[in-house]
């Protein structure tokens, strides 16, 4: 009897990943979204409370309140976190949902580094990898 699951953790498709590392990138990329995705809603939350921990630069560019800052992270982080985790399920629309999120994340911590600039440039490289890993190419054969 032959099984349809593969042991990257993706069933019902027919096809197994040829290398273990098409599957690792894939579960790394899910790890880091749910990661970013708790770390921005902390953000937002923090954020949305008017913690002492920001700092607001005056007459910047992108000046928004911090409370809409807040929400944005808030909103976003909870999109993110929950991509990640339909891609730890194996749901194939996570994969093109997560690029564009993470995208998405990417331009939110861009105009957030006058308010945290470490914190956001760690969250900008960790979306950059996330955007390659759901992007690199796999190698799939057909299931025997």
């Amino acid at each position: 009897m032959a099984s349809n699951v593969s042991g990257t953790g993706f069933r019902g498709t027919g096809r197994e990943a040829e290398s273990p590392w098409a599957a690792s990138w894939t579960v790394a990329a899910a790890f880091l979204m749910v990661f970013g995705g708790v770390m921005a809603i902390f953000e937002g939350i923090a954020a949305i409370a008017r913690d002492d921990v920001f700092v607001a630069t005056p007459n910047f560019t992108y000046s928004f309140s911090l409370t809409g800052w807040g929400w944005v992270h808030l909103i976003l982080g909870a999109l993110v976190a929950a991509a990640g985790l339909a891609l730890f399920k194996g749901a194939t629309w996570a994969r093109a949902v997560g690029v564009g999120l993470a995208g998405l994340s990417m331009i939110a911590h861009f105009v957030w580094l006058p308010y945290q600039p470490v914190w956001s440039i760690v969250l900008i490289v960790i979306d950059g990898f996330i955007i390659w890993a759901l992007c690199a190419p796999r190698r799939e054969s057909p299931a025997q």
